[in-house]
């Protein structure tokens, strides 16, 4: 009698250990931000079947009436991400304006083209303070099959980062000379028509009723100038993911489509003059814009790892790699205030931008047929194209310089759901 108890206690004892080791597997699909998700048993890898690979554990409850796939099965998912970014400036540093004024027809000083003031700088490209980080989304839509291919499109879209800097008729501690020239604001702009010449009376060196000022031009003795600079991102991916190796514990796959990425940097310089009673009009005011957009078509390549570290939860790692075709859109101008008369400056140039992406997430299961993912990602650019000197002082002939910029990198945060259906 204890030999049978003895006995049966074993054989429950090795039922229970058995069962407990099956379970159901959901884990991700699609190279954008959220997946599909696939199931299958647990066994023992000696009798593991050819194509068998990580076990998530299926989820049970709590059972929730939305209406989400049953996990490894064919079928459309989709996600949403929010997104929060940062990248470089491609903004050299220039100096846009300088305090006091120039005495251009001699008759303050006698001699035409004498600076009067400390010439201390006033505003220069380099004021525009730290970068920071904007908020974004991305959304994708894919299909997986039976074989755990997928096929996928994404879109993601950066709010535009916006920094500025100004100066005024303020100078540091209100430290000027006797005639107060460093309450005056002077930039190099020449070769411009009379309509941007200012008000008639600008100073107190202007008579009354004068048409045109001893400081003529809207850019020599000003009273306000501000500059402006934004930078915008969005990317587009359509591609796929191939399983092409897995295990008990993990998953590697093949990944390859065709990228789209957009750069636009824009610069708006502002000047801003005032008679001599203090007031202005939209004929006293003038502005330059420089807007340089880079539009990136090309394949990418690239391999993901998925790992299984614990119940419910998963870690992933995505690398791909591109070569595009840089479509480079320069374009220049200056604007009177009241919009009756502009000049422009334009050029459309072409590059070859090799580019390199990396991300990882922390993905986790809830409820069968949804992923949550939370990570980081980086996308790095080659040989793109930057602001060196965004302004062209030559009103004639607008002449701002550009340069190759060697690196630039756009990095982040991501926080996102996706529904498998």
């Amino acid at each position: 009698m204890r030999q049978r108890f003895i006995g049966g206690a074993l054989l429950a004892a090795a039922a229970v250990f058995v069962g407990a080791g099956k379970g159901r597997a959901q884990t991700p699909v699609g190279d954008g931000p959220m997946s599909a998700v696939y199931d299958f048993p647990i066994t023992i890898r000696g009798q593991a079947p050819a194509e068998s690979g990580p076990d998530v554990p299926s989820i049970s409850d709590p059972i929730i009436p939305i209406p989400t796939g049953k996990a490894g099965t064919a079928g459309f998912y989709t996600s949403i991400e929010f997104l929060t970014f940062t990248q470089n400036r491609t903004l050299g540093t220039q100096t846009v304006a300088y305090r006091g004024l120039v005495d251009s027809t001699g008759n303050i000083t006698q001699v035409p083209g004498t600076y009067l003031g400390s010439g201390q700088k006033a505003l220069v490209t380099n004021q525009l303070g730290r970068t920071t980080f904007e908020p974004g989304w991305k959304l994708e839509l894919g299909y997986r099959m039976d074989d755990g291919t997928q096929f996928y499109g994404n879109y993601s879209y950066m709010f535009k980062a916006q920094y500025s800097a100004g100066a005024s008729t303020v100078p540091p501690y209100f430290r000027s000379d006797g005639i107060l020239a460093d309450t005056f604001l002077v930039s190099g702009v020449y070769n411009f028509p009379s309509n941007y010449s200012g008000p008639g009376q600008k100073t107190a060196f202007d008579p009354q009723g004068a048409l045109a000022s001893n400081t003529y031009g809207i850019w020599d003795g000003a009273s306000e100038m501000t500059i402006k600079y934004i930078q915008r991102f969005d990317q587009a991916d359509i591609g796929t993911r191939v399983p092409v190796l897995q295990t008990d514990t993990s998953r590697v796959f093949a990944l390859s489509g065709l990228r789209y990425t957009r750069f636009e940097d824009g610069f708006t310089w502002r000047t801003t003059d005032m008679d001599v009673n203090g007031l202005s009009f939209p004929s006293y005011a003038a502005q330059y814009t420089n807007i340089l957009r880079q539009n990136m078509y090309g394949p990418f390549v690239g391999a993901g790892h998925e790992i299984f570290i614990a119940n419910k939860f998963s870690l992933d790692l995505d690398l791909t790699a591109g070569l595009l075709l840089d479509f480079v859109k320069e374009r220049a101008k200056y604007a009177l205030g009241d919009g009756s008369t502009e000049t422009k400056y334009g050029l459309t140039s072409y590059n070859v931008v090799p580019n390199a992406n990396a991300a990882i997430n922390l993905m986790w299961y809830p409820i069968e047929g949804v992923q949550v993912r939370v990570g980081y990602q980086a996308q790095t650019y080659f040989n793109t194209i930057g602001m060196q000197d965004p302004i062209g002082f030559n009103f004639g002939a607008i002449d701002p310089v550009y340069n190759t910029q060697w690196f630039r990198i756009i990095h982040g945060v991501n926080v996102g759901i996706s529904f498998f259906f």
